[in-house]
């Protein structure tokens, strides 16, 4: 390991350069000494530059609703570097037979007939499906203008981002943590595992134990369309699941919404996957598809009970976990980060001895509550 110097003595060192890491990195800005560390040669690699980029406030567990409605409070009213508004509202609507709509649908969704659905987004064929539900307050999100604000606003703050840097040792040294991470090493009070599908691998690393955190494949592309879509109309979801579409600037973007478990790894899409989604979407809407742009496949990776995970490991003094996101990751971002920022900002003693209080949600993304390590 190299020898320490005083630029990488920090309070916090973030592991994970997506929403999560830079996130929290933009919010611990200026308050402590922080560095992020990222295994890639970008930012952003993985899951983070392969979103959707809509924000859902009905789609989730409770928990995510709570960060989810927190969130696009602190969005709506977030601009780039430019002036241009970094989020939009932007409506989502399911479709599909009467009882899955009516067992996916949340607090809040306004049910439709058939007939309104068809006046919201045209391309859907009349009889194809039984029923509707609309979320008006679901939002739109520039996922690249984020991110790179979330970065200006860490490097402005003093927050140092190394990247081609993965973490490859760790041990606890006195109060803190002896870290080598690419060619640089970091003694840091407290370590954030914001490292999405790797989390349960980078805890192991730091001889903490895994807390059953699954990666799950999520494929998507953007195809070209003979006719372009309405750019007001929303964005359309299969109540069982299978597939969804909404309209871009390349025509529109597909998917088929598939969960299906899989290895930590830099995921791409299979043959045959987007064709099988387009044919799929064809028996509920006239999709003119005319071509595939671009495809990819990102992983969403969930705690065993579907919430995310914040908060310090209650066995590993000083290493906390921001991690489990699920797909929830943007839309439950800036809460995350408020929540994270908070309790590293106080440290373990304080939240262990009451002195800082901790909330019904942050209750509920507690690591303590995954009784079953791994």
């Amino acid at each position: 390991m190299a020898s320490l110097d005083s630029t990488n003595d920090v309070d916090v060192l973030i592991v994970g350069g997506g929403i999560a890491g830079l996130s929290l990195a933009a919010r611990l800005a200026g308050q402590c000494r922080v560095a992020l560390v990222e295994a890639e040669q970008s930012l952003a690699y993985h899951t983070s530059a392969r979103s959707a980029q809509q924000l859902i406030p009905s789609y989730g567990p409770t928990p995510v609703q709570d960060l989810t409605r927190r969130t696009l409070v602190t969005l709506r009213n977030a601009l780039d570097d430019e002036g241009r508004r970094l989020a939009w509202p932007s409506r989502f609507m399911l479709v599909g037979r009467r009882g899955d709509v009516a067992a996916e649908a949340h607090a809040g969704m306004r049910h439709l007939e058939p007939g309104e659905a068809r006046a919201l987004s045209p391309v859907l064929r009349e009889g194809s499906f039984e029923a509707a539900a609309l979320d008006n307050d679901s939002v739109r999100t520039d996922a690249p203008a984020l991110l790179a604000h979330h970065e200006g606003r860490a490097r402005q703050g003093g927050v140092a981002i190394h990247l081609g840097s993965g973490v490859h040792t760790a041990q606890r040294v006195g109060d803190g943590w002896l870290v080598g991470a690419g060619s640089e090493a970091f003694h840091a009070a407290s370590v954030v595992d914001a490292a999405g599908a790797w989390a349960d691998d980078l805890a192991v690393v730091f001889g903490v134990e895994r807390l059953g955190l699954q990666p799950y494949r999520r494929t998507a592309a953007l195809v070209s369309l003979a006719e372009p879509l309405d750019p007001e109309s929303p964005m359309v979801a299969a109540a069982d699941d299978t597939w969804y579409f909404r309209p871009d600037a390349a025509g529109a973007l597909v998917s088929p919404s598939e969960t299906e478990p899989s290895r930590a790894e830099d995921a791409m899409p299979r043959p045959g996957d987007v064709e099988r989604t387009i044919r799929l979407i064809r028996q509920i809407a006239d999709l003119p598809v005319t071509g595939i742009v671009r495809a990819w496949t990102g992983l969403r990776t969930a705690a065993p009970d579907g919430v995310p995970v914040l908060g310090f490991d209650p066995e590993a003094p000083g290493f906390f976990w921001l991690a489990g996101q699920g797909g929830y990751g943007f839309q439950t971002s800036a809460a995350m980060a408020d929540h994270a920022a908070e309790q590293l900002l106080a440290g373990p003693d304080a939240i262990r001895t009451g002195a800082h209080p901790v909330s019904e949600t942050e209750r509920a993304l507690d690591p303590h509550r995954l009784s079953v390590r791994r």
